[in-house]
């Protein structure tokens, strides 16, 4: 598995950039699980996430999932072209498939590349 080491992640398989906004996505290893991913629903821009809660779902032709916030703060960005072409996410996971984009003010348990890793493999 081939992870960037420069982001952080959650046992739900959520990744979150460094900084303010902060980007968040799900990793390959979940949109792998998922397959063809068809639908997401994702906060509005403005809306306040708190870490650990339940900011939205994504649906694949395999099933629907839930997806956690790895931080507090406001959604000051949503995806659009991934709202538009769920697809992007399988394609691209760590890049043009992010989420959306947080105005931290809290985190929430964060792992490290090798972290998630070793808790992915098990």
């Amino acid at each position: 598995m081939s992870l960037p080491a420069d982001l952080h992640y959650t046992l739900e398989h959520e990744w979150l950039s460094d900084g303010s906004p902060a980007t968040v996505g799900i990793t390959a290893v979940a949109a792998d699980a998922l397959g063809d991913i068809v639908y997401l629903e994702l906060p509005a821009v403005g809306d306040d996430v708190a870490a650990g809660s339940v900011i939205g779902e994504i649906e694949s032709t395999k099933s629907v999932s839930e997806l956690f916030s790895p931080v507090s703060g406001t959604v000051t960005e949503v995806n659009s072209a991934a709202v538009d072409d769920p697809s992007i996410v399988n394609s691209d996971p760590f890049g043009a498939g992010w989420l959306i984009k947080v105005d931290v003010t809290s985190t929430g348990p964060l792992l490290t590349a090798e972290e998630y890793e070793a808790h992915a493999a098990g």
